[in-house]
């Protein structure tokens, strides 16, 4: 410790350091991965601001409805039945509750429920969704009851066939008799023939007391345009809860000791059209609802009584009524008035428009085994980034591509040189013993060594510095053999002629065994200043803005480090190779002058 304190920049870099660690510590939770066993993850945001669909009326807490297909969702990473589907909240720890009404992996098709609690108006809520589990720990924990509040009363998806109708809620309020069914807005739904009603048995979960609060919503499809269709029917002596269609007009009809009040017409809807009808009572007030916004003017008045069974399709017996003649999906019963804003969202988020992708958007996935993703921890960091870290990385990248061409062409030259080099070495032994091959007027033959070299390898001594040293030896006696009138003896003058002509070639073939190294010298000396630079830069942007990201501003040094060192290591063995190859040069150039001085030296009688 005194070490690194004696040192003014070595102090500073102590006390950034455990600066930085302690910011990761408060802000590493958010990017938290819930558990690892799980490879998927993608984030669902809930968007009830202007920028989603605006909803400015409180919701509560809501099962929010998931469509999944081959568009967002990999159903072959998934477990067939969708098991391995977790939900957690934003703080990435706390499970949330769901269930799935129909998973499809063949069909890539898929809805899922999963309850949001407290939804804010005018708000973004974030939740995470995984998947990609295909061990043992992924059991199935689907929770159709817990789904839903304490407040609902009755929850039908209609996705049994030829069964009675199983009530998802957990009350246990399932149907007496089956109905037909088909394809519907959310999977299957139940379709009404005006014949076959479906009726719900009494039970204490739906018990309604005088003056009460309840909230009937579903999904409906008119066939045809009946008059005074009814829809939904419930009465219990003198008083009576109906809803109907009355030739596309919806209507809700409330009768109690003061007589039979019924909701004003307003525009009616057009056959063969989903719409969501919602009816929320309160003490005093039955208010009617299409596609979430308020149809008509309320009733002032409050529901009777109601303790029998309720019917779907149809009024009660003896009535001459016609029953509804179309399609209905999604009915809920809740023992609560529901608030604006809970039965808008329902209405949008259910819908399956434009309108609900932008209230409920599914992000795209991000996988543990990416090591760029947003959970690991380089993604993290890459996404943390300030610009000027960007601009000093890419700087950075570009110094690193040009190193590793530079070593990686260098390295090719250099092994061409040591084969061509070992051809040449191999034939020369036999030729520096009798050098006739260089003065026997065949140009050709002394290319080749006296012919011990084919064409084959005369290209590969193509690419050998000692034989372009070795081209100009022979070039430079044969030359001088050709004025000499001895044409076997060199004087003293031309031997230093040929050295001073060799030394020359082999300045060259070394200047061109070291062009580009200085790329490398660059890359090793000035890879970690840029990376420290970037590092400094980026740590007194973030603690100015006293924001998370300091551990971004390490990336730079780290990408300096990443230069500089596949740099250093190459240039000292590039650099160790050139050292060889030029000692090659110096000892081959010595060995021909020596050779030729001895072969080619004055003779005397």
């Amino acid at each position: 410790m005194q070490l690194i304190h004696s040192h003014p920049l070595r102090s500073f870099l102590h006390r950034l350091l455990l600066g930085g660690a302690a910011i990761l510590a408060l802000s590493g939770t958010a990017h938290a991965w819930w558990n690892g066993d799980w490879s998927i993850r993608k984030k669902i945001v809930i968007d009830t601001t202007g920028a989603g669909v605006a909803i400015d009326a409180p919701i509560g807490s809501a099962a929010v409805l998931l469509r999944l297909h081959d568009g967002d969702f990999q159903f072959d990473a998934a477990k067939e039945d969708g098991s391995d589907i977790r939900f957690v909240a934003a703080d990435d720890k706390t499970l949330l509750t769901y269930h799935i009404e129909k998973f499809d992996s063949l069909m890539s098709e898929a809805f899922v429920w999963v309850k949001v609690p407290d939804l804010k108006p005018g708000a973004q809520t974030t939740i995470w969704m995984y998947y990609g589990n295909s061990g043992n720990t992924a059991v199935a924990v689907a929770d159709p009851k817990g789904t839903y509040d304490s407040s609902t009363a009755l929850i039908y998806h209609f996705s049994e066939k030829n069964a009675p109708f199983t009530d998802s809620s957990g009350n246990a309020n399932t149907s007496k008799n089956p109905a037909p069914t088909t394809d519907s807005l959310i999977g299957d739904g139940l379709r009404l023939t005006g014949h076959v009603p479906v009726t719900i048995p009494a039970s204490p979960s739906l018990q309604v007391f005088p003056g009460g609060a309840l909230t009937w919503d579903a999904w409906i499809k008119p066939g045809t345009l009946t008059p005074n269709a009814i829809l939904f029917s419930r009465h219990d002596g003198v008083g009576a809860f109906v809803i109907g269609v009355d030739s596309g007009v919806p209507f809700v009809e409330v009768t109690g000791p003061n007589g039979v009040a019924r909701s004003a017409p307003a525009a009616p809807i057009a056959v063969n059209t989903w719409h969501h009808l919602a009816v929320v009572a309160a003490p005093g007030k039955v208010s009617l609802f299409l596609d979430g916004d308020p149809y008509g003017a309320p009733l002032a008045v409050s529901i009777p009584a109601l303790n029998t069974d309720m019917i779907l399709g149809a009024d009660a017996q003896g009535s001459t009524r016609p029953g509804f003649i179309g399609d209905l999906d999604e009915l809920e019963i809740s023992k609560v008035a529901r608030p604006d804003g809970f039965v808008k969202f329902a209405s949008v988020s259910q819908g399956g428009s434009d309108s609900s992708n932008k209230l409920v958007a599914i992000g795209q996935d991000e996988q543990t085994s990416t090591w760029l993703s947003g959970n690991s921890t380089f993604g993290i960091l890459i996404h943390s980034l300030t610009p000027d870290g960007w601009a000093v990385i890419c700087l950075l990248a570009v110094m690193a591509v040009v190193s590793w061409t530079v070593m990686f062409t260098k390295a090719s030259f250099l092994n061409k040189n040591s084969r061509g080099s070992d051809h040449f070495m191999k034939a020369w032994r036999h030729v520096a013993n009798d050098l006739t091959a260089l003065d026997n007027g065949d140009m050709e033959n002394a290319k080749s060594l006296g012919g011990r070299v084919d064409k084959k390898g005369q290209k590969a001594l193509r690419d050998a510095c000692i034989y372009h040293i070795y081209h100009t030896g022979v070039e430079e006696i044969r030359h001088r053999m050709s004025t000499s009138a001895d044409n076997r003896v060199l004087s003293a003058q031309s031997i230093q002629a040929i050295r001073a002509t060799l030394d020359g070639v082999m300045v060259r073939e070394t200047q061109k065994l070291n062009k580009l190294m200085v790329f490398l010298t660059i890359a090793i000396s000035g890879g970690p200043f840029l990376g420290l630079l970037g590092t400094v830069v980026g740590v007194m942007i973030t603690f100015a803005a006293i924001a998370p990201g300091i551990a971004a501003a390490l990336l730079a040094t780290v990408a300096g480090l990443a230069v500089a060192i596949p740099a250093l290591f190459g240039y000292n063995y590039l650099i160790s190779r050139i050292k060889e190859a030029t000692s090659d040069m110096h000892v081959f150039t010595d060995e021909f002058v020596t050779k030729c001085a001895e072969f080619y030296r004055p003779r005397t009688d």
